[in-house]
């Protein structure tokens, strides 16, 4: 069997009474390099199904880590009218070799997380930086609108965007750096609510 590069399980989501879990990989071979999307899925979290390549890196993106969203309401209009499954929205940061640039991209896919299609619009966020990664989307209720979470890793401060339609993003807070070691690199960015319960 080939000996291949993988790392950093990312994307992570529930579609259709399957998990998926998509991760760097190289599917060329074991050293860095042509890093795409690799992807697994699994019914039960114990037995995983290898699957072929969700996102191939190109000769000017790579498909650095991100996250993956279920558009059920088609506020990105990936979806066809009619479609019985709505799209699955990966959210990328693509990092051109060239120029070093990383910058933020999005493709979707109809086939139940099989194979995505790049928008024509990428990249969907792009501030000229080499250090600017791992967008992680979620959806807000409250406001009825996507969240975005990307990190200028080396300046330790997180970037939050919003957007209605997946495909156009509004910067509108940051956070840090605050409580963090002086050579730490921020990377990965989560958020979720927990419930406080007063004691």
């Amino acid at each position: 069997r080939l000996r291949i590069w993988m790392n950093e399980p990312n994307g992570l989501c529930f579609f259709d009474g399957e998990y998926h879990v998509y991760y760097q990989y190289n599917p060329l071979g074991a050293q860095w390099g042509n890093i795409s999307w690799g992807h697994a899925v699994s019914r039960d979290l114990v037995s995983w199904q290898e699957l072929p390549v969700a996102i191939q890196a190109t000769e000017r993106v790579m498909a650095f880590s991100g996250s993956v969203v279920i558009d059920h309401d088609n506020r990105g209009g990936f979806a066809p009218v009619g479609a019985a499954l709505p799209a699955m929205v990966a959210f990328f940061t693509g990092f051109d070799p060239v120029t070093k640039i990383q910058s933020q991209h999005l493709a979707y896919s109809l086939d139940r997380g099989r194979s995505f299609t790049a928008y024509a619009g990428n990249p969907v966020i792009d501030i000229g930086s080499t250090e600017f990664r791992d967008p992680k989307v979620l959806w807000h209720a409250p406001t009825s609108r996507w969240v975005m979470l990307v990190v200028a890793a080396l300046r330790q401060v997180l970037w939050i965007y919003m957007s209605g339609n997946l495909k156009e993003w509004t910067k509108v807070s940051t956070f840090g750096p605050a409580g963090s070691a002086a050579n730490n690199i921020w990377e990965v960015p989560e958020l979720f609510e927990l419930p406080v319960h007063a004691g």
